[in-house]
């Protein structure tokens, strides 16, 4: 049997590790080696780490200093010995046939990269409502229409789903000290291969937790993912004008919509002249008013937004939060 091996990003997870390692230890596929990266946790997640790795002995723990999920990643996948290397974040957990089904998938075919389906669910359990939807039986997505998919927001570009063989990661790694890094890189790789065969079942479980109230958010907090997201827009505007010309309708429709979730959630305090981000999307989308209207791909609403947020992206900004501290004062 051909190996796989499993790399899990380990960041203070005290509480959710052990559920994710069993899920991986489960299943039906026997031929995996299982790799703990612990990312300098400082909650006793590196302690566990070593305690599970004395209940199966395919699993490998590495401790490193901290560094982001990424740099975990891309020491798992130089350490790792698999022909097929899978992603789980410690976060989530999965069914016993993941690996097994996406290796059926694989094995004898020339394909690199499987994909299986995935759902979210609450702390609870709970499922919440699809994210992606899965097909209704397994297809083969060639590599245009699955970028297509991602452009429209309708593609799953996160690894945790997906098997890949090793060889892929040879001239490749995630992007460190960035966010959006899985759409980044899917982006580069979706270069050397035809497409994913992309599975049903739904056999990855995201689970969403709620923000600690240790780390509750201010005004003025603002994760840089909603920059990295901008940029990685403009890298994939100039593949598809490069390599597919035909999509570009949906680039740039992606450009618009990922400027629009930026224009949502950047702190009020840091509309100003002197952001120079800012005001790149500002000129961006004043100078695209004509493709906001005119984008087939994009629906009233977003267009509404888009044409407000161009004319007085601060003041519309400002209105609205009026708005919801009125509806919060009013327990609406």
């Amino acid at each position: 049997m051909k190996r796989v091996s499993v790399i899990v990003p380990v960041y203070n997870s005290i509480d959710c590790l052990e559920r994710c390692v069993q899920s991986i230890c489960a299943q039906t596929y026997s031929a995996l080696e299982i790799l703990l990266v612990d990312d300098g946790s400082t909650d006793g997640t590196d302690r566990l780490c070593e305690r599970l790795a004395l209940q199966d002995n395919r699993i490998a723990v590495y401790h490193k200093p901290n560094g982001g999920a990424s740099s975990a990643r891309n020491l798992g996948i130089q350490m790792a010995s698999g022909e097929y290397i899978g992603f789980v974040d410690s976060d989530d957990y999965i069914e016993p046939y993941v690996y097994e089904e996406m290796m059926k998938a694989l094995d004898g075919s020339d394909w690199e990269v499987a994909q299986i389906s995935r759902d979210e669910v609450d702390e609870e359990g709970r499922r919440l409502p699809d994210v992606c939807v899965p097909p209704e039986q397994a297809r083969f997505c060639g590599t245009e229409t699955f970028l297509k998919e991602l452009l429209l927001h309708q593609g799953d570009c996160s690894f945790c789903t997906k098997l890949v063989k090793r060889e892929l990661f040879a001239d490749h790694q995630f992007p460190e000290g960035v966010l959006n890094e899985d759409f980044r890189l899917l982006v580069e790789l979706l270069q050397e291969i035809r497409g994913i065969i992309i599975l049903p079942r739904q056999g990855y479980h995201v689970v969403c937790r709620k923000e600690s109230t240790t780390r509750k958010k201010t005004k003025d907090s603002f994760s840089r993912v909603f920059l990295d997201i901008v940029d990685n827009a403009d890298r994939v505007q100039e593949l598809v004008n490069r390599a597919y010309p035909g999509l570009r309708p949906y680039a740039l429709r992606f450009n618009l919509y990922q400027r629009l979730d930026y224009l949502l959630h950047v702190p009020i305090s840091q509309m100003t002249k002197e952001n120079e981000f800012y005001g790149n999307v500002k000129r961006y989308l004043r100078s695209h008013v004509a493709d906001t209207l005119g984008n087939p791909y994009l629906t009233k609403k977003q267009k509404g937004y888009l044409l407000l947020l161009t004319a007085a992206p601060r003041t519309v900004r400002k209105a609205h939060a009026r708005r919801m501290e009125r509806r919060g004062q009013g327990g609406a």
